[in-house]
């Protein structure tokens, strides 16, 4: 049994890990950029990009949850080397040894106020939405160090990236461009940074900076301060054979840049917010909702209707980080809801720590069956559609750890409410889903959820619950304000008279 999991442990880290090349772009020289900056006076120390697993990491056994992953998106993480003098956590350690790596990175990394991690490379290449977004993933409060995953401000997206596709941010062509990110606190290390690349040959309208704002953070290389992390967040490439390149050879590199002499700080305040919504709202389309649901109660009449409730899921990262708790890694480029109420805030355990991973706090608690006759119909607006996000999903998620098994998109539910309202003209609006064990003969708009597959399924009396995300409204180029869109919804169906004792043990892997 130690033999399998290691077994599991070492392909899903060499998968990660072992995918990263250096930026293969003749225009630019990266080592002429390295000399510079050492030139200046700074040690510059490279890093790994790879792919940030999270239902392989569970399922390995490195993580105690998938924290509600996205499943159309694959992340690619920063794996930074410590400053000079300390040494990576031993766990971790020990996982990228396993692969034969020096051991000598990790994705949660502290940063004194006078560093920067730096990435120079190329975005994604073409798809529906693309990231980078920086985070504070641990704080230590008194004795006790708390798991965040709270976003720290705006995301550098796809929509407002400076690139030699899009210089300074203006509109054009973002994907397989090179961009420069830099990661810092300090405007006077950035500006040093921006010098150097500068006198290489790259201009500034490719320089990004993500702000680490020192105002509510703790930087610094003690066990108490702050640890970070950084992703790159594709989602949905046009080309599936070139993504999967990107995610395991990103053409990249991730620099550690230190300054070898004190420097006078000057450190960034916090950061402009993109602000969300635009006045206009999707509640025109409530009487058609109203239609739908009606609608999928009538042609499934003959069944129990259990409807869910609808709430949002995570709060936001500024939220998480005041008040200490876990956000399960937000975005600001997107609104999410589940069905689910929150009732009571989630304790946040220690890295690493299964036991006193926080419960799932659900009202109503739901499993599906396997029984023929019992399924949940997802439903509600589509937000693509409307204008208000550029893509949406929904995905269902086993409760206990947060495994997102699969992701419904809005182009695979694209005009699905017609057979339901077929004289209405809203119907193009609005979407119908099924989620089920067994799809039936006819079902053109129908997911069969596996089990019996582990983490990559939700097993037939396990705890569920369905999540969806509305990503990055074009006009305002973030996500979507949660008072302009009208909330999806779900109804859970079973039959009337069925048996309420435990769910038959089958094992049926989809």
């Amino acid at each position: 049994m130690k033999k399998y999991i290691m077994f599991i442990l070492i392909g899903v880290l060499f998968t990660m890990l072992t995918g990263t090349g250096l930026a293969a772009d003749e225009k630019y020289d990266v080592e002429a950029f390295r000399q510079e900056l050492e030139q200046d006076g700074f040690t510059v120390q490279d890093g790994e990009l790879g792919y940030f697993d999270l239902i392989g990491f569970l399922e390995a056994g490195v993580l105690p949850s998938a924290y509600g992953n996205n499943p159309t998106t694959k992340y690619v993480a920063f794996f930074v080397p410590p400053a000079s003098g300390y040494e990576v956590d031993e766990r971790i350690s020990k996982l990228t040894m396993l692969i034969g790596l020096s051991g000598n990175t990790t994705p949660f990394w502290n940063l004194g106020p006078d560093e920067a991690v730096v990435f120079v490379g190329r975005t994604p290449p073409e798809c529906r939405y693309f990231s980078y977004d920086h985070y504070i993933m641990h704080r230590t409060y008194g004795d006790e160090k708390r798991w965040l995953f709270a976003n720290i401000a705006d995301p550098v997206n796809n929509l407002v990236i400076k690139t030699e596709g899009t210089p300074n941010g203006s509109s054009g062509n973002p994907f397989n461009q090179t961009t420069i990110i830099i990661i810092t606190a300090d405007k006077g290390i950035d500006q040093r940074i921006r010098d150097a690349a500068q006198s290489t040959g790259y201009s500034d309208d490719i320089i990004n900076t993500q702000v680490l704002p020192s105002v509510m953070l703790n930087m610094g290389l003690e066990n108490d301060s702050d640890t970070f992390a950084a992703f790159v967040r594709p989602a949905l490439f046009n080309d599936t054979q070139a993504g999967d390149d990107y995610i395991n050879n990103t053409p990249a590199v991730v620099f550690r840049i230190t300054p070898n002499n004190t420097t006078e700080l000057d450190p960034y305040g916090y950061p402009e917010l993109r602000v969300r919504g635009t006045g206009q709202t999707e509640f025109d389309l409530m009487d058609d909702l109203e239609e739908l649901r009606l609608a999928i109660l009538e042609r499934n009449s003959k069944l129990n209707a259990t409807e869910l409730p609808t709430s949002q899921i995570v709060p936001i990262g500024s939220d998480a980080i005041q008040r200490g708790i876990n956000a399960v890694g937000p975005n600001n480029d997107a609104a999410y809801l589940w069905s689910a109420n929150q009732t009571a805030s989630s304790p946040t355990p220690p890295f690493f720590d299964t036991s006193q991973y926080y419960p799932f706090l659900r009202d109503p608690a739901i499993t599906l069956g396997d029984d023929d006759d019992e399924f949940i119909i997802v439903y509600g607006v589509n937000h693509v559609a409307t204008g208000k996000a550029t893509y949406s999903n929904f995905c269902i998620y086993g409760a206990d750890v947060w495994n997102g098994v699969n992701a419904i998109t809005d182009e695979d539910f694209s005009g699905s409410a017609e057979e339901y309202l077929p004289d209405n003209p809203n119907a193009k609006y609005l979407y119908v889903y099924k989620l089920a064990r067994n799809c039936k003969k006819g079902d053109s708009y129908c997911y069969e959820v596996p089990y019996g597959v582990g983490v990559h399924g939700i097993e037939l009396d396990q705890p569920l619950f369905i999540g969806w995300r509305a990503y990055l409204e074009k006009s305002t180029k973030i996500g979507p304000s949660y008072s302009e869109i009208v909330y999806d919804r779900a109804i859970k169906f079973d039959p009337k008279n069925r048996d309420q004792g435990s769910p038959k043990n089958k094992d049926k892997s989809k």
